[in-house]
């Protein structure tokens, strides 16, 4: 099933992410973890594809694997180091998987050899092959966006490409969500974007995250991390909390889908779950 078709059908999506196994014998742990995020009955599971598409093998492996488990699957695919010939075999490959979805990404920086420069540019392509295509927005701006208007600005492309649908970077503070669609209203984008939430269940994490993705970290969430930072289960309990907090929020405000970054780890996905399932099954 697609997700625009699954968008039509419910108020509510809720969905997680995986990433696949850097080497094939590591399939074991990644597998099981899809299978105890399948349990949960999420509308989509998203596979990435790792830094400069260097998984995309394996992430059509555990896509397909998702499939199976009777759960829509969201494959992640790059750009930034494909020719067009490669990513005519990708596509096939994808289709003999079953595959129906795909988060249309630029990945690292063009490489040499590429054919293509942005992730608008492989979305006609994917449409032409009958994908139910999505793609990524930021609502604090791309890091290498000038402003936060150029960079919804540069989105257009890919909303004007053909993207169904539009998956948030993660972030902690839902004002600059709901400020961030505010724009893309006024800009003329009324796509549904699906809420991208990251639980911080260890204090580590914070820095980590700031660094890559330039995320505004809020007073509240500091906080936690400064409190608990020394007890793993204390900060792993706040971490939850505070994910669910949000996710509430959100839900009371009528954003469209719920997408959990589960950094594999799916008791983080199921301890939110047990802490919010009658609120998804009522907003659905």
């Amino acid at each position: 099933m697609t997700i625009k078709e699954i968008l039509e059908s419910k108020k509510l999506l809720l969905s997680f992410e995986l990433f696949p196994p850097k080497m094939e014998q590591n399939f074991t742990g990644v597998f099981e973890a899809a299978e105890s995020l399948a349990a949960l009955k999420p509308d989509f599971i998203s596979v990435t594809c790792g830094a400069g598409g260097t998984t995309e093998g394996n992430t059509t492996q555990v896509s397909a694997k998702i499939n199976s488990l009777g759960i829509p699957s969201l494959t992640h695919l790059t750009c930034a180091d494909n020719t067009r010939a490669s990513l005519l075999k990708k596509i096939r490959e994808m289709k003999e998987c079953g595959i129906e979805n795909v988060l249309a990404l630029r990945g690292d920086k063009k490489s040499a050899l590429s054919d293509f420069g942005h992730a608008s540019d492989i979305v006609p392509i994917l449409k032409q092959a009958g994908f139910c295509t999505g793609g990524a927005c930021y609502p604090e701006g791309h890091p290498e966006s000038p402003s936060l208007d150029a960079d919804i600005e540069n989105l257009r492309y890919k909303v004007e490409a053909g993207v169904d649908f539009l998956t948030t970077q993660m972030f902690f503070d839902n004002n600059m969500l709901y400020s961030y669609l505010y724009r893309l209203n006024s800009h003329g984008i009324h796509l549904p974007v699906l809420a991208g939430i990251m639980p911080v269940t260890n204090a580590a994490q914070v820095q980590k995250m700031v660094r890559l993705s330039g995320a505004h970290i809020p007073p509240k969430l500091a906080m936690l991390c400064d409190k608990f930072s020394s007890n793993s289960d204390a900060m792993y309990q706040a971490g939850i909390s505070y994910a669910v907090d949000q996710i509430l929020d959100l839900i009371s405000n009528g954003i469209r889908g719920i997408h959990i970054y589960t950094m594999n780890k799916a008791k983080v996905a199921c301890d939110i779950v047990r802490n919010l399932n009658s609120v998804f099954t009522a907003a659905a």
